[in-house]
């Protein structure tokens, strides 16, 4: 949001800030997300998250919007968060997005989501059973190598699969 918008919506009182941006969020996105109409009567909390989320998902002049939608689809479908995956997907249809590009995104955050599980799960798996240094000290060899585990990892037996 610009410094002079933001001014503007802070000069307000706050049942008027917080009128004007819902009526503003309507416009632009078709509806009130559920997290906004809930945190109406809270102008404290509404106002500043309004201007946050608006200085980063309609205020970038880098991205158009329905790029926006797709990235808040992907990182939605990531999350597992049902509601929100619901509602980009509205706003995206009626940005005119196909439903291959959305599940197009879906795709990629699903994609993500999983590489994150393995990445955090083998890592604590190594971290916690050392299971590099096990299979070293056991076999001779290092992850990564192709190996004899039979043990007889001399060098002859390595060149026999390289």
């Amino acid at each position: 949001m610009e410094f002079e918008k933001i001014k503007e919506v802070l000069d307000k009182e706050p049942d008027d800030a917080v009128s004007e941006l819902l009526d503003d969020i309507k416009e632009h996105y078709g509806e009130v997300p559920y997290i906004l109409d809930f945190m109406k009567d809270m102008p404290e909390l509404f106002v500043p998250k309004v201007m946050y989320d608006n200085s980063i998902m309609r205020e970038f002049k880098r991205m158009d919007p329905e790029t926006v939608e797709l990235i808040s689809i992907g990182v939605s479908s990531a999350l597992r968060c049902e509601h929100c995956m619901k509602m980009h997907i509205r706003v995206a249809k009626r940005l005119g997005l196909s439903k291959e590009e959305i599940f197009d995104a879906i795709m990629i955050g699903g994609t993500l989501s999983n590489a994150s599980v393995l990445a955090e799960g083998t890592r604590a798996l190594d971290s916690e059973l050392g299971e590099d240094d096990k299979d070293k000290q056991e076999t001779g060899c290092q992850k990564g190598d192709v190996c004899d585990l039979t043990g007889n990892n001399d060098d002859n037996s390595k060149d026999r699969y390289s």
